[in-house]
């Protein structure tokens, strides 16, 4: 007995509709991309870091320096705040790249 179609007697769905519905399903997630509260609460760490870093970085040469080498300024300060430009200056550039790939693909997806 070929068992190709629909079980009617028990609604059981043949392997094949199980497949069916599950590519469906994903292809539907897939183009339905709406960036959740997870997605957003990691690009706030992420783009954090990407501050965070360079500056902490800065501040810690400045304080090297500093030791190592005291003159009428102080390093540190000075450093810090390089540092947090630099930060500053890179979360900028990522937020603007992946903002141009979003609205990329979201463009792609409309068509």
């Amino acid at each position: 007995m070929n068992n190709k179609k629909k079980n009617t007697s028990t609604n059981i769905p043949t392997f094949a509709e199980q497949v069916g519905t599950k590519a469906a399903r994903k292809l539907k997630a897939q183009r339905n991309t709406t960036p959740g509260v997870w997605f957003g609460l990691g690009m706030m760490g992420l783009i954090g870091w990407s501050v965070v870093v360079p500056t902490l970085l800065g501040a810690a040469l400045g304080i090297w320096l500093d030791e190592h080498y005291p003159g009428k300024h102080p390093w540190t300060l000075a450093l810090l705040v390089v540092g947090l430009a630099v930060g500053c200056l890179n979360a900028w550039l990522w937020i603007d790249k992946e903002d141009r790939a979003m609205r990329g693909s979201q463009e792609d997806n409309d068509e």
